[in-house]
């Protein structure tokens, strides 16, 4: 692969500082920068500076876990700043000499909480904050991530060495290092008087409830409930699959089973009993820890019914199924051979068992919207670390703050970002059983900001999408207050320009959008709020890569792409902390899946390219990539030119077969609510929008309107089942589709195109009884 094509951010900043350069810590340092970084520091809130207890001076954080006596979130030991080459500062690696000229200012006391510098223009994106510690990241990584774990996270024992490559892929971080999960999570904080803090408010429509659970409260039900499971048998390793709907009991059981060093695999709640079936039988749990129920608008989901069928079918057993009783909803009756009560599972309060830095956290396995399910399995130590580091590097995120994802706990942002991050860091965090639009009304999310005073949120934008299709004119939220809110984060699937500025327009704060994956467990590339990056970012980037990940595209005789050119996009080996260790029980399908096509670099499958300022552009899966006549065209880019039609409220594009072309993009779109325009002239506009927008290279002439389209609950668009289908080939529709009878309707529309005549009925299978 050719190195020397376009650079990345790091690589770009010191081409463009070179005339300007002065030694900073035996290194050089651009001297425009630090004095950039220097009014930063100046400018930020006060409860990111510590008062050094020695000299009662202001200083720069260096994060040094939970001392008395500092404002800041984790409290701060700095009698040992002179000793050090560079300080934390907002979570912030920072060389010592860029801080020595503020710390005899006076903490600031007229500086807003959440507030950010913003560049004022496009040349000013890439702020000294993001490159100090993205560029340290490649070039120092044992030294980067090495002084983040000693600052972020308590160790009951620290590592040996900071990172292993020599067997790559299974890149090993913190070897020798030992830890608990549960103990960062809860009793750190307890530990530190912060246990009457709420940790979790489940806000619950469905049921009309509210619960705020402190921190105290998740130590005690979190304690005993490792006890029972102790008591169980469940010891350091084995496995405790959870299958629950998404309230605090669900995450109670998470660090319940993380408290004991053993490993939780969370299925999403719903899920029909082969698909749990199948994953107990791979992860083979010596414990199933399940709800009895689940509430949909307008019905209830029998999950202990499920359950029990599951179990029958599998030829593995677990020893106990522990059962949380929802009896305000439905008490059911338990099977006492198999079956013990929530309640009666509690027992003797036990401390948290140390694990070593590389044994499994948890087993989450994929949505399988193409393939079959495949396990991921999580190191503890790195994931700690990065979320830790990443709830204020990205999120801007302060301990007082009330942080909501807009996910569920069977997805891998609920495992990082409603359970994990939020708790490692102390903050409050949202977890919201219900829809967008259906419980009651579309409001809803307008009223978890107002009444819980939310901070930031992070959401799939079909969420958003969904709201504006219904409610274009915000007619149920207008009585709600947005002050609180400061940032909305996107991630999962593409969001178009219309719903873009929609959200912007409405809610009045940065929208920003992010790119990572279930393997990754955080944000590949993201716009990141504790740098100070400017908010205001180019259309459709999901922003620049995060520390540690060196990203390349290529193109498809895998060189590396010239900037704006489409192709494969992969991350240079090693991949930073976090990421997945391996698929369980499978080392070798994890090496040939992601790594051997690119031998030294992660693949990972989508489609994006590069800009000339580094900032990436996320289009699609590579597989959703179409290629009309040697053209390849993204399906995102013709969707976002469809959705700027005003009548249309959803729409997907995908590939189909065509003669002479090889591929030609068909359309499927749902229009909003009361359009009554007929569809054949609808259609008409859509293939003039695609020629003015995109051109006649599209070859765009197929279009049909269905009443809705294929989704998983997470949210991600069916494409390639569709494409499948409108291909004559018969397919199974994953478990994870939130409504498989729309391919009923979808089937009907490709027909009246001249697809999918021969093909087979999609074999619908009801996730929930």
């Amino acid at each position: 692969m050719n190195s020397n094509a376009s650079r990345s951010p790091c690589t770009r900043a010191t081409k463009q500082c070179e005339s300007t350069t002065k030694p900073v810590d035996d290194r050089n340092r651009p001297e425009a920068c630090h004095a950039d970084i220097e009014r930063t520091l100046r400018s930020t809130v006060p409860h990111q500076y510590c008062v050094c207890r020695r000299s009662n001076r202001s200083v720069a954080c260096s994060r040094k876990r939970f001392q008395s006596g500092c404002p800041n979130v984790l409290g701060s030991d700095v009698s040992l700043l002179e000793s050090r080459s560079s300080v934390w500062f907002n979570q912030i690696r920072i060389p010592f000499g860029t801080v020595q000229k503020i710390m005899d200012q006076p903490v600031p006391s007229n500086s807003s909480v959440g507030q950010v510098p913003v560049c004022s223009s496009q040349s000013e994106m890439l702020s000294p904050l993001y490159m100090e510690a993205y560029c340290q990241s490649l070039e120092q990584p044992e030294a980067f991530w090495g002084d983040l774990a000693e600052q972020l996270i308590d160790w009951d024992q620290l590592w040996e060495k900071v990172v292993d490559d020599s067997n790559s892929p299974f890149t090993q971080w913190y070897v020798g290092g030992k830890l608990n999960a549960c103990y960062n999570a809860i009793d750190r904080h307890v530990l530190a008087d912060k246990g009457s803090k709420v940790a979790l408010i489940h806000d619950s429509p469905t049921t009309n409830t509210v619960r705020h659970v402190t921190y105290n409260e998740l130590y005690d039900k979190v304690s005993r409930l490792a006890g029972g499971l102790r008591r169980l048998g469940v010891q350091k390793g084995d496995r405790v699959v959870i299958y629950m709907p998404l309230i605090p009991e669900a995450i109670i059981a998470m660090l319940a089973t993380a408290r004991l060093g053993a490993v939780h695999s969370v299925v999403f709640g719903g899920f029909a009993a082969s698909e749990l079936c199948t994953r107990i039988e791979h992860a083979e749990p010596k414990v199933i820890i399940a709800a009895n129920c689940g509430v949909e608008p307008h019905k209830i989901i029998y999950y202990l019914d499920i359950l029990h069928e599951a179990v029958a079918m599998s030829r593995w057993k677990p020893l106990k199924n522990i059962i949380y009783r929802r009896s305000n909803i439905l008490m059911s009756d338990l099977d006492e051979a198999w079956d013990v009560a929530w309640e009666n599972a509690l027992d003797t309060p036990v401390d948290c068992v140390p694990v070593d830095a590389n044994d499994p956290l948890y087993i989450l396995y994929t949505s399988g919207t193409t393939d079959k399910p495949k396990g991921i399995q999580r190191p503890i130590g790195g994931h700690l670390v990065t979320l830790m580091y990443t709830m204020n590097a990205i999120y801007g995120i302060q301990q007082d703050d009330v942080w909501w994802n807009a996910s569920d706990l069977g997805w891998v942002v609920g495992h990082s970002y409603i359970c994990y991050g939020p708790l490692l860091y102390g903050a409050t965090s949202v977890m919201y059983e219900g829809k967008p639009d259906r419980t009651p009304d579309p409001g809803q999310y307008f009223r978890i900001i107002d009444q819980h005073k939310v901070s930031a949120i992070f959401s799939v934008p079909t969420a958003f999408r969904v709201i504006r299709r219904v409610d274009p004119e915000v007619t149920y939220g207008r009585k709600y207050s947005l002050k609180s809110l400061r940032a909305i984060f996107i991630a999962g699937e593409h969001c178009d320009l219309e719903t873009m500025k929609w959200m912007r327009n409405i809610f009045k704060v940065p929208v920003l959008n992010q790119w990572w994956q279930t393997e990754t467990g955080s944000a590949i590339t993201a716009t990141c709020v504790g740098f100070a990056q400017n908010l205001q970012t180019p259309p459709f980037t999901t922003g620049l890569p995060f520390c540690g990940y060196d990203i390349y595209v290529l193109d498809k005789n895998g060189h590396e792409a010239k900037p704006n050119e489409l192709g494969r996009i992969v991350v240079k080996l090693p991949l930073p902390p976090g990421n997945m260790a391996t698929l369980y029980r499978s080392d070798e399908l994890f090496r040939k899946t992601y790594f051997q096509r690119f031998p030294g670099y992660y693949d990972t499958m989508d489609a994006g390219y590069k800009d000339d300022n580094g900032y990436i552009y996320v289009t699609a899966r590579d597989d959703d990539v179409i290629n009309v006549a040697g053209h390849r065209i993204s399906t995102s880019s013709l969707e976002d030119a469809i959705l700027r039609h005003p009548d249309v409220a959803d729409a997907a594009v995908f590939g189909v077969p065509e003669p002479t072309k090889g591929q030609i993009p068909l359309c499927l779109y749902v229009t909003k609510a009361n359009v009554s325009k007929p569809a054949a002239k609808m259609s008409v506009e859509l293939i003039n929008i695609i020629r003015e927008v995109i051109g006649p290279i599209a070859a765009f002439k197929l279009a049909a309107q269905v009443q809705s389209l294929p989704r998983t609950r997470s949210g991600k668009t069916l494409r390639k089942a569709m494409a499948d289908l409108a291909a004559n080939k018969r397919i199974a529709i994953p478990a994870t589709v939130e409504d498989p009878t729309v391919f009923v309707d979808v089937k009907r529309a490709l027909r009246e195109l001249g697809y999918a005549m021969v093909a087979p009925d999609p074999e619908l299978r009801p996730t929930v009884r």
